[in-house]
């Protein structure tokens, strides 16, 4: 408040929940036999799945959040999908049906690790 001045009850009303939603985002994501299941709390109730079937390639990869996807969270732009809630590393997924998907974590090898040992078994 010394800087910025006096902030407005009503500013306060509008920024203090959303700075609290993404204070609590929190992905979660599993690698079972039948595919990849993820779920971004709050904000999903149940996991969302691809399945193998739909997984035509995939890759670890760093990526630039804000200049290609606009920031954190669940974001899309034409074509693409991300889930992330922080840093720059991720699983790159190629769809069978064209568009991509990028599933954010900061530990890409023991992500890629599970996904090898899943489509082997």
């Amino acid at each position: 408040m010394l800087v910025l001045g006096p902030i407005s009850w009503g500013g306060l009303i509008i920024v203090g929940p959303i700075a609290v939603l993404l204070y609590s985002l929190r992905l979660q994501t599993e690698v079972r036999a039948d595919g990849i299941y993820l779920k971004m709390w709050p904000l999903h109730r149940s996991f969302r799945r691809i399945s193998w079937a739909e997984i035509g390639r995939y890759e670890p990869r760093r990526y630039r959040p804000l200049r290609e996807f606009g920031g954190w969270g669940i974001r899309w732009v034409p074509g693409k999908l991300a889930y992330n809630v922080s840093g720059n590393r991720g699983i790159w997924i190629e769809r069978t049906n064209g568009r991509t998907i990028l599933i954010g974590s900061q530990d890409t090898e023991e992500f890629v690790r599970a996904i090898d040992e899943a489509f082997e078994g």
